[in-house]
């Protein structure tokens, strides 16, 4: 049990998360019918999920829907990044094994899911504070399952001597989050259509962890060890947020929430995930289109794109963070300033300095260098993607800011090959935290990403666009979202009941 925390560091850092329903009394449109369209705007997993649960969850209506997406591929904040002819993930990179959406994605689209190796999973691990290695454990790579086991055995012990039954209290925390969590895959007979991110949180008993920070949560109500808050905490937070433990409780406890181990990917990148969303699910999709402004026009909006389109539809869906956007909305819409917080992704082909951390051989380096919350420190984490040999490797670097080829050059002894990226990847977490509305105009203009400011993951996105495409039947098209007999086996039912073992 407690080795399972040193697990979760690592794939963060190589991958690197009722009542019938009711209608509103503001806006419900009785008229919906096949000749409407739906524009989406945004083909991330958000977007491409949204289409995906409208097709599932209706065969009484079969409205048009596009899809806009500015990029020339789509999945939005899933991405891959070719090193040395290989693709890794450069964005959101790990899944929790009771991620229930998403794993069903997975056996829908007929994709492979993919687990660390033993040997990736007994990885050393080392928290860097500038001057040395406050935390370092073994470090022993083997081609031999059982002394991988051995290793991950003795790492275990060494971290549960640090930390003590803090490790414990951890693990207990993150099991009540994730079993709160679970409520939002129960079947859609008796799960309500949220219409405010509020009234979805505090249904599933969840809001009051955004009231506060992770670090007061774990202090005051899990009685945490400060080490362990410290280095081990502060460590998966900065690793799955960029941000320190000083987040919002809700988004803390979802950064600690892969302790539980059995973490996965989609084989060939999640963005397949996106992809086959959309292949799936009779959409016109319109790539390399960026929509610059949304009118509403009386009985329907009109969107304007870049490339001088226009297009107009009577339900429109912002599926992409208005935080950094440039879409005009007429009337104008409100939402709550928010910041996103950029995590820099940096990969290198070549090998690292072992003279920079003040070591004798490369071999000394942990194969996930860790740091604590310290602003002089250039970088958030460094690991071991792919070992070629002993002096030829891929690295993945996570950093809050751009690192200069200097500094690179300082960190590695060779680079062959150099990747950067800059993710405008997730909300800058603040206790307590404001959400905006789902539906923007109190009529069929909705925001899935309202939901981010709860969490941001792949699976948080997937649950509220399943809640979006329910509001926008039960709004626009006069029908609740149960099923009909015929698909309940099939589409319905609760998520975690369809979901089988990868």
């Amino acid at each position: 049990m407690v080795m399972l925390p040193l697990k979760i560091i690592f794939l963060l850092a190589i991958f690197g998360g009722l009542t019938f329903p009711h209608t509103s009394s503001s806006a419900t449109t009785s008229a919906g019918g096949d000749d409407a369209t739906v524009c989406i705007i945004g083909s991330g997993i958000g977007g491409s999920s949204v289409a995906h649960f409208l097709r599932q969850y209706s065969t009484s209506h079969h409205p048009k829907i596009l899809i806009f997406e500015r990029h020339a591929i789509v999945g939005g904040r899933m991405a891959t990044v070719t090193i040395g002819g290989e693709a890794f993930e450069a964005g959101a990179s790990i899944l929790h094994p009771k991620n229930y959406h998403s794993s069903n994605y997975t056996n829908l689209l007929n994709l492979t899911g993919k687990r660390p190796s033993s040997s990736e999973s007994s990885i050393s691990l080392g928290i860097w504070d500038g001057n040395g290695f406050v935390v370092k454990t073994l470090n022993v790579n083997s081609n031999w399952g059982i002394v991988n086991k051995i290793v991950s055995f003795f790492n275990g012990i060494y971290l549960f001597m640090r930390y003590g039954f803090s490790l414990v209290k951890m693990e207990g925390f993150v099991d009540e989050t994730v079993n709160k969590f679970l409520k939002y895959y129960e079947g859609v007979e008796t799960r309500p259509v949220f219409e405010s991110v509020e009234e979805m949180l505090k249904w599933a008993g969840l809001f009051n962890l955004t009231g506060k920070s992770l670090k007061e949560e774990l202090v005051d109500g899990v009685k945490l060890a400060p080490l362990l808050i410290k280095e081990l905490v502060t460590v998966i937070t900065r690793i799955n947020y960029g941000q320190s433990v000083n987040i919002s409780g809700l988004a803390g406890a979802v950064s600690l929430a892969g302790s539980g181990g059995g973490l996965w990917a989609v084989e060939g990148g999640n963005w397949q995930m996106a992809a086959g969303l959309i292949n799936s699910s009779d959409v016109e999709l319109h790539l390399h289109e960026e929509i610059d402004s949304i009118s509403y026009l009386g009985e329907y909006y009109e969107l304007n794109s870049t490339k001088g389109n226009s297009y107009s539809c009577e339900v429109a869906v912002v599926a992409t963070p208005l935080d950094e956007s440039s879409i005009q909305f007429s009337p104008p819409v409100s939402v709550p300033m928010r910041q996103l917080q950029h995590t820099h992704a940096t990969f290198v082909r070549g090998l690292i300095n072992h003279v920079y951390f003040g070591l004798k051989a490369v071999s000394e380096i942990p194969e996930l260098v860790a740091t604590i919350e310290d602003p002089g420190l250039p970088f958030t984490s460094i690991s071991i993607l792919r070992c070629y040999n002993e002096t030829d490797m891929t690295y993945k670097i996570f950093s809050r800011q751009a690192m200069t080829d200097a500094l690179l050059d300082s960190i590695f002894s060779v680079r062959k090959e150099t990747v950067r990226i800059n993710w405008g990847a997730y909300p800058h977490y603040k206790a307590p935290e404001r959400f905006a509305p789902f539906i923007l105009d109190g009529k069929h203009l909705y925001y899935v990403n309202a939901f981010e400011n709860a969490a941001s993951t792949m699976e948080t996105s997937a649950v509220a666009a399943e809640n979006i495409a329910r509001l926008i039947l039960s709004r626009f098209f006069g029908k609740d979202s149960s099923c009909p007999s015929d698909l309940k086996r099939t589409s319905c039912s609760s998520a975690e009941a369809l979901h089988s073992d990868m």
